[in-house]
């Protein structure tokens, strides 16, 4: 099996029941630990869950101690809004994002309990169990996500353990928007991230953008190089260099694939069957429905169309997969997944196992959602 995803072979070490490796921390503080916002979450080796709290534009790496053994989650959980806003003692939740910890199983919510939108940290445990975290006395460092001069960190759209590396994709108020940070470790406290600029060809826009950030990707090596790749709104999947990331540099992405205009990105991950491996990206519609029974369905990408590089096969020249059939654009190595429909919030637990927050009401969107383990074809 060829892996080129470092979220996947994380994923399929720290599943595997390893022994615990050194902290990734330095210096690291005990106790204490506030979050003004809740955002994107993500893991790393060993339980070190990554919290993303854009309104203090910064990072939190936090050891949970979360560390197993795996228990899978054993049936479908309904009303997993409800279940959460019990567990914290509040009205009502929205849910803002799900991770799955590869060491344990548990699947954990970044959420804004209402009123008030004060953040909280979840964890959904295999049997079923809504726990509610002690994160107050664990280790963990604050990574501030620096900006240009006279900008402002807007959003943190995704991160990611990338290996020895943390990434994170935001958007700025400046006129290059889109950004990407790479944070080396061992992870510490202060203002250590690097970044530059990213521009982008949107395929189905036929023009270079500079202002719609990354909304969800994956660190991604391919013969000894690492990128970022990441997928934006109208629907490009786009691979960044990680080694000309440094401050102040603007780079061009390479546009392979264009997955079809008028889809919103959620989330991104790569897995295997049967001696194929598949880039998969999770979407929201938020134009006209073409075809399936929700505006959130996903498709898969056979991975070699990620080592494009020739210009015929990429950027304007990139193939576009056919937005009104389920197989595209030459029936074999672009589909619709069939299994992903619904599907709001998707987190890998291993390789074709996702945990799925999905839709049980396409039709009204305030009804609750459920969340259960999906394997994938």
């Amino acid at each position: 099996m060829k892996i080129k995803s470092l979220v996947l072979v994380a994923a399929l070490t720290l599943g595997s029941g390893t022994l615990a490796s050194a902290s990734p921390l330095k210096n690291a503080q005990t106790g204490g630990l506030e979050l003004q916002s809740v955002g994107k979450i993500a893991f790393g080796p060993d339980g070190l869950l990554l919290i993303s709290d854009p309104r203090s534009a910064s990072v939190v790496a936090v050891e949970t101690g979360d560390l197993g053994p795996v228990v899978k989650l054993a049936k479908r959980v309904d009303d997993i809004e409800g279940a959460l806003a019990k567990a914290c003692g509040a009205e009502s939740v929205l849910v803002v994002d799900m991770a799955v910890n590869p060491a344990s199983g548990k699947t954990w919510f970044s959420v804004n309990q209402r009123p008030g939108n004060k953040p909280a940290i979840l964890a959904l445990s295999g049997t079923g169990e809504i726990e509610v975290p002690d994160l107050s006395g664990r280790s963990f460092v604050r990574m501030n996500l620096p900006s240009s001069e006279n900008a402002k960190l807007r959003n943190v759209t995704d991160l990611a353990w990338g290996g020895d590396s943390v990434i994170v994709a935001g958007q700025s108020s400046e006129e290059f928007a889109n950004k990407i940070f790479q944070i080396p470790t061992p992870l510490e406290h202060g203002e250590n991230a690097r970044f530059a600029s990213a521009e982008t060809y949107h395929v189905a826009h036929r023009k270079w953008e500079t202002k719609a950030p990354i909304q969800s990707f994956i660190p991604w090596e391919e013969d000894g190089e690492h990128f970022v790749v990441g997928a934006f709104a109208c629907t490009p999947i786009a691979k960044f260099p990680l080694e000309k990331i440094e401050t102040g540099n603007k780079i061009k992405g390479t546009s392979v694939v264009e997955l079809g205009s008028g889809n919103r990105p959620r989330d991104m991950f790569i897995y295997e069957k049967d001696g194929e491996e598949w880039l998969v990206t999770n979407t929201q519609r938020f134009k006209e429905n073409l075809f399936g029974p929700s505006k959130f369905w996903a498709a898969r990408v056979k991975l070699e169309y990620l080592e494009a590089d020739e210009a015929e096969t990429i950027n304007e020249n990139a193939p576009r997969r056919n937005v009104k059939a389920p197989n595209g654009p030459d029936a074999k190595g672009m589909e619709v997944v069939d299994e992903l429909f619904g599907a709001v919030l998707v987190s890998q637990l291993e390789n074709a196992e996702v945990v799925v927050m999905r839709e049980t009401d396409p039709e009204d969107a305030e009804a609750p959602h459920a969340v259960e383990l999906v394997t994938l074809p």
